[in-house]
Order: structure tokens, then sequence, then C-alpha cells
């Protein structure tokens, strides 16, 4: 039995980061992906891994901020963003390197990489996280609120989480390992190609200034978040 997710939109901090969830079926398991909504200094808002998109949605941000940059973070973080596109023609694409090649028929802006572009810059730093054979994202910091933002680097999916079903169950318990313990998605475990690129990545994400972290799959980190960080990433940072 697959439990009900709450797909509300939440105010997460306080006049700066917005979540929604959304529900995901993929190779038979049932889980969640969360979109994240930043309101930049000007008003503009920065959707990260965006979700299905309604005129009931559309609503509920009208008054929070102008829709201005829809950001496709990650290899498999990027479905929506032409249905984004067609509710907000005014607003820019940005994406992760490699969804270019997965999806050729997508219109964008330009490509994200290490430096933030001039509409975030000083607001949220980035870093384009390499050295996977099967899976690329770049990782964000909101600075204000110390926020990390990732899609797949992480995810936290245990006894907490809304929205799984037992597939998903069997193969996070029996065979991954990842009940109740945050590791990167098993692609990343599976395809570290270049550990000494990872680990440079990595390691640049783990200087920055955080205390909390907003996941696409699973419970966000919060309190002691850098150790859990750090813990989850063990493996590629182990590189000598």
């Amino acid at each position: 039995m697959t439990t009900l997710i709450d797909t509300a939109l939440r105010e997460y901090v306080p006049g700066h980061i917005w979540l929604k969830k959304y529900p995901i079926h993929y190779a038979g398991c049932d889980f969640f992906a969360r979109a994240t909504f930043v309101r930049l200094a000007n008003g503009d808002l920065w959707v990260h891994s965006p979700c299905p998109i309604d005129d009931a949605l559309m609503g509920e941000l009208e008054p929070i901020g102008r829709l201005a940059h829809v950001v496709a973070p990650g290899s498999y973080h990027y479905f929506h963003v032409a249905a984004w596109q067609l509710a907000y023609p005014n607003a820019r694409t940005w994406i992760c390197p490699g969804v270019e090649q997965k999806c050729p028929d997508l219109d964008f802006d330009w490509l994200l990489g290490d430096h933030a572009p001039k509409p975030w810059r000083g607001a949220i730093d980035q870093v384009l996280v390499r050295g996977n054979r099967f899976i690329w994202e770049v990782a964000f910091l909101h600075r204000a609120s110390k926020t990390l933002i990732v899609t797949d680097l992480i995810e936290n999916i245990g006894d907490a989480t809304e929205g799984t079903n037992w597939v998903l169950k069997l193969w996070w318990k029996a065979v991954l390992h990842m009940w109740n313990k945050p590791k990167p998605a098993p692609e990343y475990q599976m395809g570290w190609k270049d550990k000494a690129a990872a680990k440079r990545s990595l390691e640049r994400i783990l200087e920055w200034d955080f205390e909390r972290v907003i996941l696409s799959h699973g419970e966000n980190l919060e309190g002691d978040a850098k150790t859990a960080v750090r813990a989850a990433w063990s493996t590629p940072l182990q590189v000598v």
C-alpha cells in the first residue's frame, strides 16, 4: 500500500523558500520528488526541479513573486520544464549539462556550471558535480538561509517518508541498504568513474556554510546537516 503525499505548496524558509512534493512512479517504485521555489531579492522566483503545473499552482505563486527562472538541475530532473515554459514564456531556462543530449527538443537559454549567472549571483552559489558516468547535477547554496539544494546527490527515504510502496521498500532495504540511511542515488553509487573529480566537486560543496539540505527525494536534512552530508559522500571523499 502506498501512503498519500502532501502535495500542497509549503513555505519552508519564511520569505525565501517554498517547497512542493509531487508523486513519482519509476521502475515499479512509488516515491516523491520535490520542487523548490526561491524568491530572489528583486522578487523574481527561481524554480528548481519543476513539478507538474496547473492553474491552481500558478495562482499560489502569483502573490509570492514573478516566475523568472526555470532550472533543470540534473540528469533526471527536466521532465516538466517544457510545461513551465508554456506557462511562463518570458522565463529563462537553465539546464544541467547532459540534459540537452537526453532531451534534444528542449529549448533552453544556458548551460549551468560552477559559476552562478548574473540573475542570482551573490544570492545562490552553485557547483557542477563531475565524475559520474550515469548522472550529472548542479548543487546550489542559498546563502541567506544557509540552505543546500540538491537533487540526487543525497536521497533520504525511510520510515518517515510519504508515498513509498513495497517495491521501493524492497529495493531500498534488501538490495541498496538505503532505508533510513541518507546516501547518493543508486546511479551515483554505481557510476563513480572519476572519484578524484567527484571528490573535488563535493569538497567545494562542503566548504559552503549550510545548516539544512533540501532533497528532491526523501526527508530534508536538518540539524547537523553537514555531518550527514559528509557521511553520505564518504566513498568518493575517501579517494587519496
